[in-house]
């Protein structure tokens, strides 16, 4: 192994020493008695969101594969939140990041990434991404990371302070320290497969529910057990939901899954909002939605528990976006109706 490769892989475990865990929020339920809701805060990272973990381990797993070397280009197909935190690490390590994105993405997250460094190449369909990602690491003599591919083998899901431990450790103190469920959404699928492992190795009498959006393959992919289905357009939920089946969404871990209407997560993430003074992004609120859906379940079966999902970056990247309300209604229309109903089900 090179210097260089040893100096890096120091520098960041020096990273993940320095940081704290992400804080366990326990929301107000009151309108669902002996049924206790928490969101886990992913987005107190220093990138400020959940894939700040993804990116560590993806560094980590390309550097001891020999896959990155000094001066070599690094390539993600990303709409946001990873190309921020991957852009991170390879200012950390001095070398050239580019990040391949829809024309969409929020331009916050846009900013975020040069701002790291990073330079944003961008696409006009998310269907587009992986192999414009592919051939631009192929002209630079670079490589891509391909969180797609390799996002579920990156991480340890035995333990290391994985999400998964992070989230049962925190737990270990509450009324019901063994969630009933917990709830994830897939964009790569390598959190939902390090939640499901750990609780299959570890023996946790825990569901996992994968909540999916709108134009997006995974949902049906569970159901019809069809790993082959493609979809001709991206989620309109950034970081979620995929038009393809990607190597790490890992159908055998999952309990169950549910499809999420994107105007139903928009109006769970502005509930979030008004109601606990949290600002959240969209899949924050399709986390949420699938939460109160299963806390309406077990009200309706006489259940106690606890349930456990994630907000997965801070809302303040979306304040152009799924917080104006012009661009909400020219986009997806009314969230009327779900408002309508979070007030029937929380009050």
């Amino acid at each position: 192994m090179s210097l260089w490769i040893a100096q890096a892989v120091k520098k960041i475990n020096a990273d993940y020493q320095r940081s704290a865990d992400t804080h366990l929020i326990k929301l107000d339920s009151g309108s669902l008695p002996g049924i206790d809701i928490y969101l886990k805060d992913e987005s107190t990272h220093p990138t400020g969101s959940l894939k700040h973990r993804l990116a560590r381990s993806l560094f980590l797993y390309a550097l001891c594969n020999g896959k990155i070397h000094e001066n070599t280009t690094v390539v993600e197909a990303s709409s946001g939140s990873t190309a921020v935190s991957e852009a991170y690490f390879a200012r950390m390590l001095g070398i050239p990041f580019i990040a391949v994105m829809p024309r969409s993405t929020a331009q916050s997250k846009i900013r975020l990434i040069e701002a790291f460094g990073g330079q944003c190449h961008f696409v006009d369909c998310p269907t587009q991404m992986h192999d414009e990602a592919q051939r631009i690491a192929q002209q630079k003599n670079g490589y891509f990371m391909d969180q797609f591919m390799y996002a579920e083998r990156a991480t340890d899901w035995r333990g290391s302070n994985n999400i998964a431990e992070s989230i049962f450790g925190q737990m270990s103190a509450e009324p019901h320290p063994i969630p009933h469920t917990v709830v994830m959404s897939a964009g790569t699928g390598g959190t939902s497969a390090t939640i499901g492992r750990y609780i299959r190795y570890r023996g946790i009498n825990t569901k996992l529910l994968v909540v999916d959006p709108e134009h997006s393959v995974f949902y049906d992919s569970f159901n019809l057990k069809r790993p082959d289905l493609t979809a001709n357009r991206g989620s309109r939920i950034e970081g979620i939901g995929r038009p393809q089946v990607e190597a790490s969404f890992q159908i055998d871990v999952i309990d169950n899954m549910l499809k999420v209407p994107d105007l139903a997560s928009i109006a769970t993430m502005r509930w979030l909002n008004r109601r606990a003074g949290i600002k959240a992004g969209a899949s924050t609120g399709t986390n949420l939605w699938g939460v109160f859906h299963v806390a309406r379940q077990m009200q309706q079966r006489g259940e106690t528990g606890s349930i456990v999902t994630l907000m997965c970056d801070s809302g303040e990247r979306y304040l152009d976006t799924y917080y104006n309300d012009e661009w909400v209604k020219q986009e997806f229309g009314s969230t009327d109706e779900y408002d309508e109903q979070l007030a029937r089900w929380l009050g």
